[in-house]
């Protein structure tokens, strides 16, 4: 397989486990081209397992990086047992901060609860709310289950229990009265909003 499951961004690492993905998101990167900002494709021939992203991961000086990132061409927690392995690989050779991007569905996906399973390995949680009620949401995430709205909502409020710090995310894209509808919700429920800029590759 070519090494795609990691690539590089300023001073980051990026982590492409899977490109599987529960949604078809309007705005998805994706449906820009092969890759991420100046990266190799990242479209995966096959699923990497614990050992090849290990592998890949150890090609790296992961000490010498701001954060760690697991995030690609897919949703992560798709690959949720290749995404614990690896994370308990990091914390083993280093303390550099792990972040997830994830859309937040990780509970439906593995049709069971999965925040506690990230308790010691994720020190950021970035969940895509991409818009701040159901009917937009489906809108535009375009999830292939019927109740993902509310699902990625209980899932946000779980992992405050267990990550230090959980964080939705929204794309400029949309309307600055979505954004702040938005920002009241992340109230709501005690986390963060951040707002993306959108970059079509």
């Amino acid at each position: 397989m070519k090494e795609n499951i990691t690539y590089i961004i300023g001073n980051k690492l990026y982590i492409n486990l899977t490109n599987k993905c529960p949604c078809n998101c309007t705005f998805c990167i994706r449906n820009n081209g092969e890759g991420a900002y100046g990266s190799d494709s990242l479209w995966l021939d096959h699923d990497p397992d614990s050992n090849e992203a290990i592998d890949a991961l150890k090609k790296h000086d992961l000490s010498s990086f701001d954060e760690i990132i697991f995030c690609g061409y897919g949703e992560p927690t798709e690959a949720l047992d290749v995404l614990l392995d690896c994370g308990k690989f990091i914390r083993s050779v280093c303390k550099t901060p792990i972040r997830i991007n994830t859309n937040g569905l990780s509970d439906l996906i593995n049709k069971k609860p999965t925040a506690p399973l990230f308790k010691g390995l994720a020190d950021v949680m970035s969940i895509s709310l991409n818009a701040p009620d159901e009917a937009d949401y489906n809108a535009v995430t375009r999830p292939s289950f019927e109740n993902a709205f509310q699902a990625m909502q209980d899932f946000a409020v779980s992992c405050l229990e267990y990550v230090p710090e959980v964080v939705m995310t929204v794309v400029d894209v949309i309307p600055k009265e979505q954004i702040d509808a938005s920002q009241a919700l992340a109230d709501k429920l005690g986390v963060k909003l951040r707002v993306r800029k959108y970059e079509s590759a």
